[in-house]
This record gives C-alpha cells, structure tokens and sequence, in this order.
C-alpha cells in the first residue's frame, strides 16, 4: 500500500525541463547531474543554461542523446548514410536492427526468380550431369544402330548439337539471373551486419561512458563525504581543546 502511495505521491510531482521549458511530471524527468559526458556536451552547445532548473525531460534528453551519436559519427565516418540512420533511429526509439535478410528478400521476389534459382540449383549438381550425359549416350545410341531404330539424327549429330545450344542458351541467363539474386540477398546481409556491427560498437561506448560517469560522480560524492568528515573531526578536536 505504501508502495502504491509512494508512486502516486511520485507522479504528481512536476519540475520544469531546463531545455523546453515545459512543466511535466517527475516520472517523464531526468535530472541533469546524470546526464552523460558526450550528450551533455552537445546541450551546452545549444543551450548552455539548460542544467538552471536541474532536470531535462525524457524527450529532449532523447533527442539530443540521438544529436551525440549523430555528431560521433560525423567526425569518425564523414557524411551520414541511411544505414547509419537507421542504427540511430534504433538507439533512439530501444529497437533492434536484427532481421533475417533471407525471409525479407524473399518475399519480393517472383515467380520468374524461383525458376531461375531453381534451374540454377538443379544445373549445378550432379544429378543434372549425370542425367544429361545418360541422355547423350541414348540419343547417340539409338541413331548410331538404323538396324534397331528408325535414324532421325544421323553421324555428327547436328540435331543433337542444335539441342545442346539452345539448352545453354537458355541456361545462361537463367545462371546469371540466380547470381545477381545472390549478390543482392549477401549485400542485404553485408548491410545488416554494418548496422548490428556499428550499433553494438555504440552501445558499448555508451556503457563506457555511463561507467566512468557513475565512478566520476561516486568519486566527487565520497570526496565531499571526506571533506564533511575532516571537517567533523577538526570541529571535534577545538571542541575538545576549547574545554580542555
């Protein structure tokens, strides 16, 4: 019961945002002392008397979070790309970049593509080469005995020859169809390894700073809890010396 009055009593508390200006509740505030090195830097930059009201609201803290690693990725990679933006978006709005690049690809192609791969995976096994050699050796066999078959592709074969042209004719493109499928599903996977890549290296910078942020601020804190003992201690011994 106390736990519930406690977050009611919570969210009827309200502090102005030192960059908007605007009234909101405590829950949807973060005070600025906690704010981190890098976005912190960045309001200073745009409005330095924003840690006046010392509390900064959940939205703005959000976008100008998204401003820091904009700028970190300016001066390290140049220009931004749309992959880029995307891997900020995604730290922005706590989202994964993660997909099966081969589910999405999928489901854009069509029915001419899944023939293509098709005819492209049968060509290249050896059931097609063993099969297609059978096939000579038949078609070779009963035009070589006229005594057996009635001879429709005489010695050299020309039909035969004719047959074997338009078959790579035709397998060619359908070859190349299937490869320039491939290229594009493994970019579509080269570019999501980019963003999972570039924004597990941003979280982790991110870490990095929280860590040295909290180890700062602890630091500051017991070095003020030192400074308050020494002063106890040295108020004790002229109390002491005083009565002595």
């Amino acid at each position: 019961m106390s736990k519930s009055r406690n977050h009611l009593h919570r969210e009827t508390l309200t502090q102005v945002c030192g960059v908007c200006g605007l009234t909101k509740p405590l829950t949807d505030m973060t005070e600025c002392d906690i704010v981190r090195t890098s976005v912190a830097a960045e309001l200073d930059k745009a409005i330095p008397d924003w840690r006046d009201t010392g509390w900064i609201c959940r939205t703005d803290l959000q976008d100008y979070r998204r401003k820091s690693v904009e700028a970190m990725i300016r001066r390290e990679h140049g220009e931004l790309t749309e992959l880029d933006r995307e891997v900020i978006e995604s730290l922005a709005a706590h989202e994964t970049v993660t997909e099966n690049t081969d589910e999405s690809y999928e489901e854009t192609t069509t029915i001419g593509d899944r023939v293509a791969d098709r005819t492209s995976s049968f060509a290249g096994s050896w059931t097609f080469i063993v099969s297609f050699v059978a096939f000579m050796l038949f078609w070779m066999f009963i035009n070589i005995l006229p005594a057996l078959f009635s001879i429709f592709d005489p010695y050299p074969f020309i039909l035969l020859n004719l047959f074997l042209s338009m078959v790579a004719a035709l397998q060619a493109p359908l070859i190349m169809m299937s490869q320039r499928r491939q290229e594009e599903k493994d970019r579509l996977r080269s570019q999501n390894d980019y963003q999972i890549n570039l924004k597990a290296e941003l979280e982790i910078r991110h870490l990095h700073e929280k860590l040295d942020h909290i180890l700062i601020g602890q630091w500051e804190r017991l070095s003020k809890i030192q400074e308050a003992q020494l002063d106890m201690f040295e108020e004790l011994a002229r109390g002491r010396g005083g009565s002595a």
